[in-house]
């Protein structure tokens, strides 16, 4: 009896956060170990779905690195990148969408709507969702990156339409220049630029730590809370750094849009959205205004 008590006062716990965010919209950008590790694969999904039936619409967009490069060696080609970034001529091109649309988009998709959910899958193509144009690396002049793109405009139209219709969307980050031109862009910058066009209450990247860490690999210095003033100086000194700049940067940009908070948790816990959004304590680290 005692177990079956404390089930409900989980529940109970949770209930507050199902009102506060019932009808609202959360962006998930999903990737890491929460894409490649079958168990948290499964619980992943099934946190989403849980979402979707207590009232949110929660919107996904995936990343695929790790499958690209997979894909590319097995193919003879070697990835190249440059501070972080896949340089993608035309080849490559090819292979990031093939792999992003083509197979992982839906793999996802297959995933929620075995826990039970509705999902359907779109690329930024599809109903003009992410309009892109040609990336500059900062501070490389003359570094062609080839067709890596930044977000442009989003059109949340389909988003919005999907949402209505009781569908939850995949969305896998690959643009639509000026002229047609396909483009790969940063899964954490779609990410973002997606929370800002559809005013989303909540903005949560998974990743491969847990979270922002004052001391390099020391998870003791995790930083719980961290308000938008204080990311420059701790860029500046180093804190941020590597991979973790352009969520920070995503996070920036949905809260100057609006965004009430951004969260950088670790993906590789099982059901570590719930944990974030239903509970009192939380996980990671949440970035306020």
């Amino acid at each position: 009896m005692r177990e079956y008590i404390e089930k409900a006062k989980v529940l109970i716990e949770a209930l507050p956060y199902f009102r506060k965010f019932y009808g609202k919209t959360v962006v998930i950008k999903y990737g890491g170990s929460a894409m490649e590790d079958a168990e948290i694969r499964q619980t992943t999904a099934a946190d989403i779905v849980l979402m979707k039936y207590v009232g949110m619409n929660p919107v996904v967009i995936h990343g695929g690195g790790k499958a690209i490069s997979e894909i590319m060696e097995k193919m003879g080609k070697k990835p190249v990148f440059h501070k972080g970034m896949r340089v993608t001529d035309d080849e490559t091109k090819d292979i990031v969408e093939m792999v992003l649309v083509g197979r992982l988009n839906k793999e996802v998709v297959t995933l929620i709507n075995q826990a039970g959910g509705k999902a359907v899958g779109v690329s930024g193509k599809d109903g003009n969702l992410i309009r892109s144009s040609k990336y500059y690396p900062k501070g490389s002049p003359g570094v062609d990156m080839g067709f890596v793109g930044d977000v442009k405009e989003i059109n949340p139209d389909l988003i919005r339409s999907l949402e209505q219709s009781g569908y939850i969307a995949v969305v896998a980050p690959i643009g639509v220049g000026e002229n047609g031109e396909t483009h790969n862009i940063n899964a954490d910058s779609v990410a973002g630029a997606l929370a800002a066009a559809l005013k989303a209450e909540k903005l949560v990247l998974l990743t491969d730590t847990p979270g922002i860490l004052r001391a390099k690999g020391d998870e003791a210095s995790l930083i719980s809370t961290l308000r938008l003033s204080e990311v420059e100086q701790l860029v500046a000194s180093g804190v941020i750094e590597g991979g973790m700049i352009p969520k920070v940067e995503a996070c920036e940009s949905a809260l100057k849009a609006g965004v009430s908070k951004t969260h950088i948790i670790d993906g590789r816990i099982i059901h570590a959205l719930l944990l974030e959004i239903f509970t009192d304590k939380g996980i990671g680290t949440q970035i306020i205004p």
